[in-house]
């Protein structure tokens, strides 16, 4: 029964601290654009001009 009284107010303080980093995450904008970084990995990058000298 004793070791209810340390874990209650320890889960409650992590389940805040969990709570207060999603806001501040949600709130920084870092669920804004979901489907950019998935779509980005697919787009090719456009050759650097070292690359085109090389290459001719």
């Amino acid at each position: 029964m004793t070791t209810l009284v340390y874990l209650i107010p320890v889960a409650l303080f992590l389940g805040a601290l969990g709570l207060s980093g999603f806001l501040w995450a949600l709130r920084s904008g870092q669920y804004e654009d979901l489907d950019g970084a998935a779509e980005r990995i697919l787009i090719e990058p456009d050759q650097r001009e070292g690359d085109a000298q090389r290459s001719n």
